[in-house]
């Protein structure tokens, strides 16, 4: 059986959790911060899990990450 690849976008994406599942960060945080309550920019910096569809995918993208 050959190696498989890992998805090397997915893998600076994603990390994994000590029970196996998947993190990622949330969208829309490059710009516009000011306008921001100060409670919406620290939720922002919370790591979110993945929901169950996108952990079966990422099970494909990285092989190895268990």
């Amino acid at each position: 059986m050959p190696k498989l690849k890992t998805h090397r976008g997915a893998a600076r994406r994603f990390k994994v959790t000590g029970s196996g599942r998947f993190t990622r960060r949330k969208g829309n945080i490059s710009h516009n911060k000011t306008r921001m309550s100060k409670q919406a920019r620290r939720q922002i910096d919370e790591m979110l899990v993945v929901s169950k569809p996108g952990q079966r995918l990422l099970r494909r993208l990285l092989p190895y990450a268990r």
